[in-house]
C-alpha cells in the first residue's frame, strides 16, 4: 500500500465530496445526505493558512482533514471535517492524517486544537479520545473535543 499525505488542490473536490457524504451517512444512518455545494471548499484552496490534507492511496484519496487556522483571544486549530473510506478505516490512516496535522499546529506555534463529534458518534468520540481529546463542551448535538499540546504548541 502506497501512501502519501499531501495539501489538497481544487481537482480534489470531487473526491473529497464523496468521501464527506460517506461520513455523513455513516453518521445519520440514511442515504438521502447533502454534500458540499459548488464552492464550499475555495476558501482551503485560496493560498491562506486553512487547507485540507488528504490520504493518497496508490493514486487515490481514501482520506481528507479540513483543518482551519483561528487566531482569536488564544489561537488554535480547528478540525472541521474528516473521513477516510469505509475500506481504510482502522488501518492507521486517520490517526496519520491527525499527526500531519498536529505537526502544523506545533508549526504554527499554536497551543490548542479543537474538534467538534456528533454525541451519538461513539466510534469517531473514542477514536479522538484515544488521540488525546477531552470534552470542553457540549453544543446542541455536538461534543466540542479540545486538545492541548504540552509545551503551548511551540517545538
Amino acid at each position: 500500500m502506497g501512501i502519501c499525505f499531501r495539501k489538497a488542490v481544487k481537482e480534489d473536490c470531487d473526491r473529497i465530496n464523496d468521501l464527506f457524504m460517506e461520513m455523513l451517512r455513516a453518521i445519520y444512518g440514511k442515504e438521502d445526505v447533502k454534500g458540499y455545494g459548488e464552492g464550499d471548499l475555495d476558501y482551503y484552496f485560496a493560498g491562506k493558512e486553512d487547507w485540507i490534507c488528504v490520504a493518497e492511496i496508490d493514486g487515490r484519496i481514501e482520506g481528507f482533514l479540513s483543518i482551519e487556522v483561528h487566531r482569536e483571544a488564544e489561537n488554535f486549530l480547528y478540525y472541521d471535517d474528516f473521513s477516510v473510506s469505509k475500506q481504510y478505516r482502522g488501518k492507521g490512516i486517520g490517526s496519520a492524517m491527525l499527526e500531519k496535522a498536529e505537526e502544523y499546529c506545533r508549526s504554527i506555534g499554536f497551543p490548542t486544537i479543537v474538534l467538534h463529534v456528533e454525541e451519538t458518534n461513539a466510534n469517531a468520540r473514542r477514536f479522538y479520545e484515544k488521540r488525546g481529546f477531552a470534552l470542553l463542551r457540549k453544543d446542541g448535538t455536538r461534543l466540542c473535543l479540545v486538545k492541548r499540546l504540552p509545551n503551548g504548541g511551540s517545538s
